[in-house]
């Protein structure tokens, strides 16, 4: 019999080398490397060379103590490759953020935070995705955005030129002043301060800017100077009324030689009775002495002159109010002085914020009315006198002394406006409605500005009714009034 040989306690049998062979055993999945490899459990292992073991050898040893499994030996770690600097990786694409989930109740409640601009990101792109959705929603965030439209509204950085009257109005009526300002002159003291706002809001570089003046002298005058001369011309003008209380020159330092040449005082310092009276001629006088001071100075002299006139007044009580101020060729009584400051005032910084841009409005209603009404009792002597010298087309009619003569009704609307009936044949004769020839109607701020000169009387627009050459000499007397 071929092939290897299966002994069974004592045969013999091998192979070529003599020893016996033993043919492997198959795992049962039909592997030589299986569980079933080796040889069986219940042969006792054999000697090589066929010899049999004793039988006391022959016999199973116990199994030995189980030992503990050798510790595995870590393998080394392996090195990280190290990273080619030469090439930069390529950009990640960025994640949009993703709307968080929200339901519908808490949309409805973020719509107001929404509006105000309060969300946070999350939640306003998920309040947008979702008032695409939903039609309620979006038409109660539209009607909040228009409500927070109305919430902020834009307004003026620059203050209300009225904030100070208001205060002091607020004030007084809380604890009345223990020395009030008059009445009359509360006009000039509003105004003053409403222009010196103005300066101070311009600042510095704004004192070489040209300013165009205009006037009315028979026909219309122009005249271009810088802020600082306006200045000082409101200066020199309002020093008059000064000198009538017996106020000095403001800061005579300035005018070492009196406002002209070759007229300085023993002290070096000027006073009152070295300068002209009239409005121009003292005025250029200031110019000539404070061409080189600067345009914070000029302002504080006007400002501080301006405080110690109202505060003279003030103090001087109800006695003060018919002294006659001087003007060169005509005379004023103070109150009404204070008034033709103010009105002077007001349209100078009106001139000053025209040139540069700058908003400025009328004055208050109440202190509109009193300039007006200081221009319509002026305007029958300004009617008479232009009548003497021949400038006036409408025919006279000589009154008798006391009774009523021909009249206009001055109509002027607006704020601070009111009625007024203007006597026509002589500036001392009583007007009345009965007596009336003529009738002209106009804004308040428009008659402030032909009284000013600002507005030619030509191209004034005017309602009118009655006779017309009455009427022309009204308007041209009325521009007449306007001075530098």
């Amino acid at each position: 019999m071929s092939g290897p040989a299966f002994r069974d306690g004592g045969g013999q049998g091998g192979g070529d080398d003599g020893l016996p062979r033993v043919p492997h055993q198959r795992a049962q999945d039909g592997t030589p490397d299986g569980p079933g490899y080796g040889p069986r459990a219940s042969e006792p292992p054999r000697q090589p060379g066929g010899d049999e073991l004793p039988a006391a050898a022959a016999a199973p040893a116990p199994p030995p103590p189980p030992t503990a499994a050798p510790t595995p030996t870590p393998p080394e770690p392996a090195q990280p490759p190290v990273p080619d600097r030469s090439r930069r990786p390529a950009p990640q694409p960025r994640l949009q953020p993703q709307p968080q989930p929200y339901d519908h109740a808490t949309l409805k409640s973020l719509l107001g935070a929404w509006a105000l601009s309060a969300c946070a990101r999350d939640e306003a792109l998920a309040v947008e995705v979702h008032l695409t959705d939903c039609a309620s929603c979006a038409d109660e965030a539209l009607r909040l955005r228009d409500a927070v439209g109305l919430l902020h509204q834009e307004d003026s950085l620059d203050l209300d030129p009225l904030l100070r009257v208001r205060v002091l109005e607020g004030c007084l009526g809380r604890r009345p002043a223990r020395i009030p300002v008059p009445e009359w002159a509360g006009p000039y003291d509003a105004e003053a301060a409403r222009l010196d706002a103005l300066l101070r809001d311009l600042g510095g570089s704004y004192w070489k800017a040209p300013v165009e003046l205009q006037w009315f002298d028979g026909t219309t005058v122009r005249r271009r100077m810088t802020v600082g001369e306006v200045i000082s011309h409101l200066t020199a003008v309002d020093s008059l009324v000064g000198r009538t209380m017996g106020l000095p020159v403001p800061a005579a330092e300035a005018l070492p030689d009196g406002g002209q040449p070759g007229t300085a005082t023993r002290t070096g310092k000027a006073s009152t009775a070295d300068l002209p009276l009239d409005p121009w001629e003292r005025t250029a006088a200031y110019w000539s002495a404070q061409q080189d001071v600067p345009g914070a100075t000029l302002r504080s002299l006007w400002r501080e002159q301006s405080h110690n006139l109202v505060r003279t007044v003030s103090f001087a009580g109800r006695g003060a109010a018919g002294l006659d101020v001087a003007y060169g060729p005509f005379t004023l009584p103070l109150r009404d002085a204070f008034l033709d400051r103010a009105f002077e005032c007001w349209m100078h910084a009106w001139d000053i914020a025209e040139a540069v841009d700058y908003p400025y409005d009328p004055p208050a209603p109440r202190n509109l009315n009193r300039m007006i009404d200081l221009a319509a009792r002026m305007l029958p002597s300004a009617l008479a006198d232009r009548r003497r010298a021949g400038l006036t087309t409408s025919k006279s009619r000589l009154a008798p002394a006391g009774s009523p003569g021909r009249s206009l009704r001055l109509e002027i609307e607006g704020d601070g406006g009111g009625d007024w009936y203007l006597p026509l044949d002589s500036p001392g004769a009583p007007a009345s409605e009965k007596e009336m020839v003529a009738h002209v109607a106009m804004d308040s701020v428009e008659f402030c500005q032909l009284a000013a000169g600002h507005i030619e009387p030509e191209r004034i627009a005017v309602g009118q009714m009655g006779d017309r050459a009455v009427i022309r000499d009204v308007l041209f007397a009325t521009a007449s009034l306007s001075r530098l």
